[in-house]
This record gives C-alpha cells, structure tokens and sequence, in this order.
C-alpha cells in the first residue's frame, strides 16, 4: 500500500488512530454528551420571551404567538418564558419531569460574528486576551482531568474528524457513527496499516484504533440501520444535519450507555439567514428533528440516562429583529440546554434580564449574561467535584458558576 493511498484512505475513514481508554462504563459513573449546533441558531424561536411585546412587534412575519391553546402557541414555562411548540413531544416532557432546563442570556464575549472563528474560541475554551494554545480544546483538557490518576473515563468524538475541542494532549478515539459499515480501509488494508507500525511508537494506537472501529461498527451493525445524511452549509464544519440526527442520537446512545463516559457530537444547519418560518417551517423542522433524536438518546441510555447530561450549545444566537428575507443573521447572546436524568430541572436558571430594546446587546441582540466557561465550569465542576486547581487547568483563570442543574 503506497503511502499516498494511506493517508488518502485515513482522511476519508472515521477510524480513531489515537484511541481513549476502552472499558465499560459503569453504570453510576457520570456520562456527559457535549451536543454543538454549528450555525448560530435562533435562541429566540427556541425559548420565546412570553413577557415581551417588543418580541411581537420585531418579528411579525416569523415570531411565535406568545400564548393561545392551538398547537402553533408556544409551551409556557413559567412567567416569562415559553417553549417552540415543535418541541413539544419531546423535549417538553423533560422539562414537565425535571430533566431538562435553559440558561438564556448564555454565550461568549467574542464580538466577531464569525461561525469560524467563534466557534474556534468556543471550542480553545481559552481566555480571549493573551496567548492561545490553538490545539488545546476544553473538553480535551476535562477528559485529562477525569483521567488522573486511577481514574478512566472512555471518551469519544462522534465525528468524522476529531473537533478542536476534543484537541490536546490526550489522546482522544474519534468515529463518525452515520456512515460506520462503510470504512474505507477494508480488512487487508487494516492488517498492512497494523504491519506498517508494527514495533514501532505508535502500534499500540493504531491497535486500539482498529479496536474501537470494529466495536462501533459491530454494535451498529445490530440497529441494522443506515444513515445517508449529507452536509447542509459551510458554517456546519462537516456536522450532519437535524434530519440524520435521529438515527445518530440513539447510535451515540448505545455507544454511551455501553461503553463511553464522554461524548461530542455536532449538528448543523442553523444558519438561517432567509425564510426561517415561525411555528412551522424551515427552523421548527429542525427543532423537531433535533428534539426527537434528544429523546431517542434519551431512551437508548435506558437505567444509565439517570446519571447522563446532555449540554447542548451554539457559537452565537441571532438577531433579536426578523431580517428583509423573513430570516435573522449573525447575533450574540443565545440559550443553553442542559438535559439528562442527573439534572435538577424544570426551570429556567442563570442571571436574566426583561427582554426590551432598551436591553438589547447594541441594539440587536441578546446580551451575554452568562459567559459559558463560567457556567460549564460551574456545571463540570458539580458533575465532577472537580477542586478549584483542576477546574483552572480546564478553563484558566475562571470561577465556576454553580447554577444547581446537578
């Protein structure tokens, strides 16, 4: 096998060359799945602000009629605040039961309404002044943490390429679960690619990579089912879409109930510049897709969903006023869930302010109230009982906001 063809063959396969720990997770440790919407999506479709008229009048063609009891009304939650009725068979039965909540007003303090580059410093979890360490991600640097000492949490990226968060010092198994059965490098090529390494530094990764191809493929195998989702936008880095989330989800489920204690998985499809719809249309599809696949993870993890949470994030929310196009563009502050039968929900937390033009982030946005490694450190911090000196290698320099989701 020339090596043009091997590197051509690694690129293209969801193989994990740099495999974690493999082990099977028990069943009172605590799992994670860390779920980004690449796009910047529509906080403000997804949680709507029920006490503000300014939300009717910036938004006559695509917002949500803040009360009613047809199913086009948004699912209140409490005073202030109301649920996308696309959510209302799956996600809203876990907020009725406690198991899920939102942190709006949630995000970070970079100003470049980039997807790139946002997502970047989202991902580097690193202080925005100073210097950056650009192949160090926070959930890389929680995984090393979690793995001191006599600890060992199996940790993967659901991806087909390893995501600059999962980047850093520990090596982290990365595998794509859509397209699982068809790798591109077969048995015989495997045995060259093992003979290749064989004696050499890398052998036992490269072993351990085949290693945890093969067990995701053979536990896939036996859903018997098949995935042919194809990426949406640019600003979606390779992220499947809603409509393959489903499938994914409770593939990912099986994986983390088995076997995996930390988990990443994107979704993509959130920029919705033009024709993004209200109740129905564009967005609420995508909310209904994502929603479904949430409770089919959910449902997949069986006795082991009552230790599990689920953060689900986006780099930025949108404009708080509809565009020409019956859309919204790039905006600031956005909404954070936080599910899974370890959570203390049923709520709406975090630090918040009356949703007014007067409070808009330069008279467009939601501001961010709650910078996000404040409040995942606060988050990881309770999940894990992390000390201060750890939560600092994690995210430098921060104190963790404990909101009491876990």
């Amino acid at each position: 096998m020339k090596r043009r063809q091997f590197l051509q063959a690694m690129a293209a396969s969801s193989l994990p060359l740099l495999s974690s720990k493999l082990f099977a997770a028990p069943s009172t440790q605590p799992r994670l799945l860390f779920v980004f919407l690449r796009g910047g999506y529509d906080a403000a479709s997804l949680l709507v602000p029920t006490s503000s008229t300014f939300y009717s009048e910036v938004r006559p063609n695509i917002g949500i009629a803040r009360s009613g009891t047809d199913a086009n009304a948004v699912i209140s939650l409490n005073s202030d605040w109301g649920l996308h009725p696309a959510l209302r068979d799956s996600i809203y039965p876990l907020y009725a039961k406690g198991q899920a909540a939102f942190i709006p007003f949630a995000g970070t303090d970079d100003l470049s309404r980039s997807h790139f580059e946002t997502q970047d410093s989202i991902e580097l979890g690193q202080p925005l002044q100073g210097r950056r360490d650009l192949s160090s991600g926070f959930l890389n640097r929680l995984a090393t943490v979690l793995n001191k000492d006599s600890n060992s949490v199996a940790t993967m990226s659901f991806t087909e390429q390893l995501p600059l968060v999962m980047q850093g010092s520990m090596q982290i198994a990365n595998a794509g679960v859509k397209n699982v059965g068809n790798s591109a490098i077969d048995a015989r090529q495997s045995q060259l690619i093992a003979n290749m390494y064989q004696g050499k530094a890398l052998s036992k990764q490269v072993d351990e990579g085949f290693v945890v191809r093969d067990q995701v493929k053979q536990q896939m195998d036996q859903m018997q089912a098949e995935d042919k989702t194809k990426e949406m936008t640019d600003a979606s880095r390779n992220a499947i879409s809603t409509k393959g989330f489903g499938l994914e989800a409770r593939r990912i489920g099986k994986l983390m109930q088995q076997q995996y204690g930390l988990g990443f998985v994107d979704v993509g499809g959130w920029d919705t510049h033009v024709n993004q719809g209200g109740a129905n249309g564009a967005l609420a599809t995508k909310f209904k897709e994502l929603g479904t696949g949430l409770a089919a993870f959910a449902d997949e993890m069986g006795s082991a969903w009552d230790t599990t949470t689920v953060v689900v994030i986006s780099e930025f929310g949108r404009t708080f006023r509809e565009n020409g196009n019956r859309g919204t563009d790039h905006g600031h502050g956005t909404v954070y869930w936080v599910l899974g039968g370890a959570v203390h929900g049923g709520k709406i937390v975090g630090e918040q302010c009356a949703v007014e033009q007067k409070t808009l982030f330069q008279n467009r946005d939601f501001p961010v109230l709650n910078e996000y490694r404040s409040t995942l450190g606060g988050l990881f911090a309770r999940m894990y009982g992390l000390s201060p000196k750890q939560l600092d290698y994690v995210f430098a320099g921060v104190k963790g906001n404990d909101l009491g989701l876990v």
